[in-house]
């Protein structure tokens, strides 16, 4: 059996004597696209900043591409996987253009001059761009684009460098009707690609699941209430449960929807 790409053993993260994630246990596969879902302040950002390595928790263990944290260098660890999420964009310096902001993804860095970068790179960086939908901005600063543009930037960087994990927070948090829709559908391509790495994305509505997402991670005050397989995971009762009000979920076509009765 393939070991898992992300693995997580009784992961606690306590912050003043309050557990802002407890006792959490999960794998990802290789492969596997999960949708982690959650009402605000259910841990689902903290979950994400342990699978990213950024926040090391209180207890357990975290496992990512065949590394265990506390004993692999956590920089060479951070390569392997692919982030976008608002607070990571604004360590950005907003000068960077849209392709060096791509292409550092490759060493895990924030700026283009800690590394040696070749045509190859510059390359990759544009095509990404591309993929999602931003490649007009190549050569401008991200401080030029709008909000939406600069997260297909975040995300054209999170696929970039071959990782083997993509962690994706709240990644059409600011777009319109139009630009979430886009990029869901953007999205939804990504998981029909089987070269694609394993994917998280982290969101408060059903509406924003990408097709093709194939598991489900449910969060409320920091435990997992569910997890798995979606269909079996996004239920009308799951969500009632764990949004704490009636709802009724539609699965229709490759589409998800909730709504109060």
């Amino acid at each position: 059996m393939t070991a898992p790409v992300l693995r997580l053993t009784g992961v606690s993260v306590i912050r003043d004597g309050t557990a802002l994630v407890d006792g959490v246990d999960w794998s990802v596969g290789r492969g596997e696209r999960w949708a982690l879902l959650g009402p605000n302040g259910s841990g689902k950002t903290t979950l994400l900043r342990v699978a990213s390595l950024y926040v090391h928790p209180s207890r357990g263990g975290v496992e990512v591409a065949g590394g265990q944290l506390g004993r692999t260098d956590v920089r060479a660890l951070r390569t392997r996987i692919g982030l976008a999420s608002p607070a990571f964009g604004d360590l950005l310096r907003p000068q960077l253009t849209a392709t060096e902001v791509v292409m550092t993804a490759r060493y895990a860095a924030l700026e283009p001059w800690w590394h040696t970068y070749d045509d190859g790179d510059r390359a990759r960086a544009r095509s990404l761009l591309e993929r999602f939908g931003v490649a007009h901005l190549a050569d401008r600063p991200v401080a030029t684009a709008s909000s939406g543009e600069r997260q297909r930037v975040l995300l054209a960087r999170a696929f970039s460098g071959d990782p083997e994990l993509v962690l994706l927070d709240e990644p059409t948090a600011g777009l319109d009707l139009g630009g979430r829709e886009d990029l869901v559908s953007r999205l939804g391509r990504v998981a029909a690609d089987p070269t694609s790495p394993a994917t998280v994305l982290v969101t408060h509505h059903v509406e924003e699941i990408p097709p093709g997402t194939t598991h489900a991670l449910l969060l409320r005050g920091g435990r997992v209430t569910q997890q798995g397989l979606i269909d079996e995971v996004v239920t009308s009762a799951a969500l009632t449960e764990v949004f704490g009000l009636p709802l009724e979920v539609e699965h229709r076509g490759d589409r998800w929807a909730a709504r109060t009765p």
